[in-house]
């Protein structure tokens, strides 16, 4: 075998190793539940987003023990592909704060960032997948939104009831607890909100909402 043999044979392995790494390379995900940092929020309908972060961390691993980007996240595989799970400790008014740095920093496409946050406008416990759109009055979602400088990104969106009365203070409500009755309805929400997040990266945000939007 000649020397441009043997030179002919390590570009070969070496260009054949990098495409393969270019193939190998996973797309990364950014799933992020929104809420308010503090103890005294826990289990507020508000922070029902944080909770469902903590339960998909759990299920797959991940410890949520990293602190940038105004936010704890942690890092896992979902799907076959590479997911930063994301709290921001923000406050919810300016969660585009955090989503936005991070997603500056990883290169993380909007198509690519997941959103599951609170809804009033839908029955308590129930699940509903979306591609994009509006805000819906949700202040976490405008400031999103409004840092993304895009509405075209897939969230999970969980219902947490509304006030029975009208004239109820909305930001009340919001930062309540969940009654006794209503705490198994949601712990059955956050695992549906995980099959969710599961599909829209597995297969796509159509998937999602054929599989996850019907009552």
């Amino acid at each position: 075998m000649g020397i441009m043999d043997i030179i002919g044979q390590i570009k070969s392995a070496l260009f054949g190793r990098n495409e393969k790494n270019k193939e190998e390379i996973i797309p990364m995900y950014i799933v992020a539940g929104l809420g308010n940092p503090g103890k005294q929020y826990d289990m507020t309908r508000h922070n029902i987003g944080f909770h469902t972060i903590d339960y998909i961390a759990e299920k797959y691993g991940a410890k949520l023990n990293k602190l940038k980007f105004k936010a704890v996240y942690g890092e896992t595989v979902i799907g076959g592909e590479k997911v930063y799970l994301v709290k921001p400790q923000t406050f919810m008014n300016l969660s585009g704060d955090s989503i936005i740095e991070m997603a500056k920093f990883y290169k993380v496409s909007s198509e690519n960032i997941i959103i599951i946050n609170d809804d009033i406008s839908l029955d308590t416990g129930r699940i509903r997948v979306r591609g994009k759109g509006s805000a819906g009055g949700h202040n976490g979602l405008k400031s999103i939104i409004y840092r993304l400088g895009s509405d075209k990104f897939p969230r999970v969106k969980m219902g947490v009831g509304a006030p029975k009365h009208e004239d109820y203070d909305l930001a009340d409500f919001v930062l309540g607890r969940f009654t006794k009755d209503e705490i198994p309805v949601m712990e059955e929400a956050i695992k549906k909100a995980e099959t969710a997040v599961f599909e829209i990266i597995k297969n796509g945000v159509e998937s999602a909402m054929n599989k996850c939007n019907s009552k």
